[in-house]
């Protein structure tokens, strides 16, 4: 199954790591990256640009709505993705506590679907 995992950080606190701490943290993600690859369970891997960049879009009655950043007023913003293939989710979340920078911010970790649901976009969810 592939899960998609979206790495939370505060961008203040990965630019407030000393350039030996920022390099440390990097050539860890790096070879870790390479690692889950080599097992084949990396699909793909990106980092995002600032939050500053981004924009959030809205259509409401025919009207596009655009707001400079995040929708979410939080610390923590989205800094990037990494989806990969398991067997399960305990597999998958097993795999993104070993991510590097979960150990500054946070990691979902959530399940792909297989295409457009006809019932309805979400299924009805049972918390493990």
């Amino acid at each position: 199954m592939k899960y998609l995992c979206l790495a939370y950080e505060e961008e203040s606190t990965l630019n407030a790591l000393s350039r030996s701490e920022w390099d440390v943290l990097r050539r860890e993600t790096l070879d870790y990256v390479e690692e889950l690859r080599t097992r084949g369970t990396l699909i793909a891997a990106e980092p995002l640009q600032s939050v500053r960049t981004a924009a959030t879009v809205r259509v409401r009655a025919g009207k596009v709505s655009i707001t400079d950043g995040p929708f979410a007023e939080t610390k923590e913003t989205l800094g990037g993705f990494f989806m990969i293939e398991s067997r399960d989710l305990q597999e998958a979340i097993g795999i993104a506590s070993k991510w590097p920078s979960a150990r500054l911010g946070s990691i979902e970790v959530r399940p792909l679907d297989e295409g457009l649901n006809e019932e309805r976009r979400y299924e009805e969810f049972t918390p493990r």
